[in-house]
């Protein structure tokens, strides 16, 4: 059974430990081992206790065994009141396609800053980018290239 919460700091250590490994396993076939080793490098527990202080984040557990399996963050775009952004969502290499990554979508799809916005815009890597189209986001500004941090900025309108 898989649940959603939100994120509390004693999540911080697991959650790093997931994406490092996502980005390590699945991203990799998409980015320079450079880049991912740089984007790993960043991504420690500080790093997941500062994001939520500003963004709502949500955990998915596998309450089977007690484990972290997913993550994703939604907050504002630069402050704004009318548009927000989705952040670091990743789903653990054994449970990629199983329906995990839609489950945080709709979360996050659910959650305050998501009801309240005209425009959500999300930094989507290479990896994910055919993930996000499904769930209806498209290229921001019509632009379909990566920007000079190796992402596209997609973005939905409500």
């Amino acid at each position: 059974m898989i649940k959603s919460r939100r994120f509390v700091n004693e999540d911080a250590k697991a959650v790093s430990d997931l994406v490092r490994r996502t980005l390590k396993e699945t991203n990799i076939k998409d980015y320079s081992k450079e880049y991912i080793e740089d984007d790993v490098k960043q991504m420690d527990k500080n790093f997941f206790i500062e994001r939520a202080k500003f963004t709502n984040c949500y955990v998915f557990v596998n309450e089977n065994i007690g484990e972290i399996i997913g993550v994703g963050s939604i907050g504002s775009y630069w402050g704004s009141e009318t548009e927000s952004s989705l952040f670091t969502i990743f789903v653990s290499p054994d449970y990629q396609g199983m329906g995990i990554g839609k489950k945080i979508m709709e979360t996050l799809e659910s959650d305050e800053y998501f009801l309240r916005s005209k425009r959500v815009e999300i930094p989507a890597s290479i990896t994910a980018l055919t993930f996000y189209q499904k769930m209806g986001y498209d290229f921001k500004n019509g632009v379909n290239e990566v920007d000079e941090e190796g992402l596209y900025r997609l973005e939905k309108f409500r």
